[in-house]
């Protein structure tokens, strides 16, 4: 078993009480399964995604959804001199890699039109996997502590236009999401994501209480020597410095996927399904397409940390996926806060020899 620092684990925006864990049954898990999630096969070497259709059909006289880039460059067009100047904020600016708990300034309500405000859904429509991917995003359409669509933020970094470098965020209670048309290189998302809900993660009242589940089933199928792997004992932390890559060389905690026998790469196979169905396929798409250039799903960690300063009786606070230039970090307790940072390695020339 691993030792970790013990870092407490922190909720500074949204205190809550540990609500008790329900009865886990494996029949309403499968219930839960098939309402909340979009069909998403990962292939049997980790490296490619097919989805199911992810919206109903479309007439043949409908026409084509924009995609989220198009929508982003519509909406920096439709605003005005005095909406840029406090919506719009430099490329370099800090807080467009940063995860926020709410709107980063204002809020959508209050500084953006009413067609403008449809734009903004329009584009966090675009960049998730149809109505069901759409429905965990809004968490239902509570928006959890938000309250609603119009109590969170959506902001410009950069510029859309003409090529330039931009990124777009959108941000409310336990959500910060990204497009950015690819001017981040070689990050997924355009850089780290946050999601969450208040309900507790064991309980299938929680929007994302399936990806536990599965997460859980991994380690059922485990040997006790895996296990003895796969646990340590502390947390990760949170927020940004929970998501920082390890240095090249430098061991990641967990059982590595390689490590386990093939009917038990297909559960964590699965696991990987579950974590991408909330968001459009071309993301999913490019975050496989990272892995397999990191060292392949083989490479990736998973963990289950036991936190002895929490005193309850739930063995597992966090899980958690890292490999390489991966990071997917799972608060389960007392609510679920997910911290997610992908991106590809930079492969280092071997030094000349001679």
């Amino acid at each position: 078993m691993i030792d970790m620092n013990e870092n407490r684990p922190f909720c500074p925006e949204c205190e809550h009480d540990v609500v008790p864990a329900e009865a886990l049954d494996r029949r309403d898990f499968m219930r839960t399964i098939g309402q909340t999630t979009s069909l998403l096969a990962v292939g049997a070497a980790g490296t490619s995604l097919a989805r199911a259709d992810e919206t109903p059909a479309r007439p043949n006289n409908a026409p084509r959804a924009k995609p989220a880039e198009a929508l982003i460059q519509e909406l920096y067009g439709s605003m005005s001199d005095e909406q840029k100047r406090t919506l719009v904020l430099p490329w370099n600016d800090r807080a467009r890699k940063r995860m926020f708990n709410s709107a980063i300034n204002q809020r959508i309500g209050q500084a953006y039109t009413r067609p403008q405000q449809e734009l903004v859904e329009r584009i966090l429509r675009s960049i998730s996997a149809g109505d069901a991917g759409f429905r965990q995003m809004t968490r239902g359409g509570t928006f959890d502590g938000s309250g609603s669509f119009q109590n969170c933020g959506a902001n410009i970094f950069g510029d859309p236009t003409n090529g330039q470098r931009y990124a777009w965020v959108f941000s409310g209670h336990h959500l910060t999401v990204r497009c950015d048309g690819n001017s981040e290189p070689n990050a997924a998302f355009g850089g780290p994501i946050y999601y969450g809900h208040s309900p507790d993660g064991y309980s299938p009242r929680n929007i994302f209480y399936y990806q536990t589940r599965n997460v859980l089933n991994v380690f059922d199928a485990l040997t006790e020597a895996q296990r003895r792997q796969a646990v340590v004992v502390g947390n990760p932390g949170e927020h940004e410095p929970s998501v920082q890559f390890r240095a090249e060389g430098q061991a990641h905690p967990g059982i590595a996927a390689s490590e386990l026998t093939a009917d038990q790469r297909r559960l964590i196979e699965t696991v990987m399904r579950d974590i991408l169905s909330p968001f459009r396929r071309a993301d999913a798409d490019e975050v496989m397409d990272i892995v397999r250039r990191n060292g392949g799903v083989e490479r990736i960690h998973l963990a289950f940390y036991q936190d002895r300063r929490v005193r309850d009786q739930n063995r597992w606070h966090f899980w958690r996926l890292e490999g390489p230039g991966f990071v997917w970090n799972y608060r389960v307790l007392p609510h679920v806060h997910t911290y997610v940072n992908i991106a590809a390695r930079e492969r280092r020339p071997a030094p000349a020899q001679g």
